[in-house]
């Protein structure tokens, strides 16, 4: 009877033995994968317009990059401008299209961020104030001071060309921040192509958007400039940018943010176009958006 117990403990043992060495084994290789697992260049963008086809447009880019560089890229959408910055503090995203604002809000957020490229037409980036045809107003060289009793939107108040800087044009032209400019409360439709379509149904009767994206749906036909009409155009600013995390130099070596560079300086018009509706592709760097950062921070929308 004692050798009958003892040999069944010691099988129960073995079989304990065996089981532990397997987890033990399981989670070393679990282990092995996680730390082995392929680096990934995540690209991202605000959603300054319907994000519905957003990840369909940037493939181009995607499978440009990853031809360049050899490494795998994936696009990832950001659900708004405020999940954009903050994934990309996380390092969640490492490559970001941003607009003026939320671009030195990231860079200002991250120790080594860099804005590295920007579209051939940004350094003189515009926005468009807009009016619907039932209000009368034309197109004129002077700020349009009678929308300050329209019902009016801008688009995301994390918006470069949707809201900071035509606050910066509506302040400089008439004194005020648009709060005591305008006689009836604002509102932010969340996106430029959302404020045109507002606009041009009657919804709100004057409005401000980017000029690329105004003149797009012109082109295409979702706009009737005659039914939506640009009133005034804004002064020259700098916007949109490709800002670069530093993680990315740790992930795939040393100088990986320079290569990165180059290769979409080398993208065709093709892929600049089908990603973000610009011609191209030139340099950028911090200081280019050092003007964003002093107007930002004048009107409290940068500490």
């Amino acid at each position: 009877m004692k050798t009958s117990t003892f040999l069944k403990r010691t099988a129960i043992a073995a079989v304990v033995a065996t089981a532990l060495s397997q987890c033990s084994k399981e989670e070393t290789t679990s282990t092995t994968t996680d730390e082995s697992a392929e680096p990934v260049l995540v690209i991202s963008a605000i959603p300054d317009t319907k994000t519905t086809n957003q990840a369909e447009k940037f493939q181009p880019l995607v499978d440009h990059l990853a031809k360049e560089l050899g490494v795998k890229v994936e696009f990832q959408t950001s659900t708004d401008y405020t999940d954009s910055v903050e994934k990309f503090k996380t390092g969640d995203f490492t490559l970001v299209w941003y607009g003026g604002l939320t671009g030195v809000r990231a860079r200002a957020a991250v120790e080594g961020a860099t804005a590295i490229a920007q579209g051939t037409e940004d350094p003189y980036y515009k926005s468009y104030f807009i009016a619907n045809a039932s209000t009368g107003l034309e197109k004129s060289d002077e700020f349009p001071m009678a929308i300050k009793d329209l019902k009016f939107t801008f688009g995301s108040n994390s918006s470069t060309s949707g809201f900071m800087m035509p606050s910066h044009f509506i302040k400089e032209n008439s004194g005020k921040m648009p709060d005591d400019f305008f006689t009836q409360p604002v509102a932010y439709s969340g996106a430029h192509d959302k404020t045109a379509l507002q606009v041009a149904q009657g919804n709100f009767q004057a409005g401000v958007v980017n000029y690329g994206t105004y003149d797009s749906m012109v082109a295409d036909g979702r706009l009737d400039p005659e039914v939506c009409r640009l009133i005034w155009v804004t002064p020259p600013y700098a916007d949109y940018n490709f800002t670069a995390h530093p993680k990315l130099n740790e992930q795939f070596g040393e100088g990986f943010v320079e290569k990165l560079q180059a290769a979409i300086l080398s993208a065709s018009e093709e892929v600049a176009k089908s990603s973000v509706n610009r011609s191209g592709f030139v340099k950028a760097e911090n200081s280019d958006y050092q003007g964003i950062e002093e107007v930002a921070r004048a009107l409290g929308e940068l500490r």
